[in-house]
């Protein structure tokens, strides 16, 4: 069960990364070819938004027939692994809503840069004539 959290996790790394090197300032040669790359890379990794959204769905599910240890019938050690379940499942969420979020930031970062890059072409083609 902890395969597709570990997945999840190295994909939002992975995503934050290419993220910051997007965002760095580099020489504009650099810059280009770096939104070439991952604009390549984009469609592919589109997976990783569906599977996201499933895993939300399953925790979901898991939430609305968890059952409750709120009583005093429950021992210490049963409402301290209801507890870690809940933060688990808190920290998971987070870590799906951030997946998207990455995914949706990289994808706008990358169409911000080639509009720039084809006003600038438009730009020199003016200049030119």
């Amino acid at each position: 069960m902890a395969l597709q959290w570990m997945l999840l996790t190295y994909a939002v790394a992975a995503e934050a990364a290419v993220a910051l090197l997007l965002t760095l300032p580099s020489p504009k040669l650099l810059k280009y070819r770096l939104v070439y790359v991952v604009s390549l890379i984009l469609q592919p990794a589109l997976f990783i938004v569906p599977f996201a959204g499933f895993q939300l769905l399953d925790l979901y599910w898991k939430n609305e027939h968890r059952l409750m240890c709120t009583s005093e019938v429950c021992t210490a050690a049963e409402r301290d692994r209801y507890e870690k379940s809940i933060y688990k499942a808190q920290r998971n969420v987070i870590l799906c809503t951030s997946a998207c979020l990455l995914y949706w930031s990289i994808y706008q970062i990358c169409k911000f840069y080639k509009k720039i890059q084809s006003l600038e072409e438009a730009e020199k083609r003016i200049k030119d004539q």
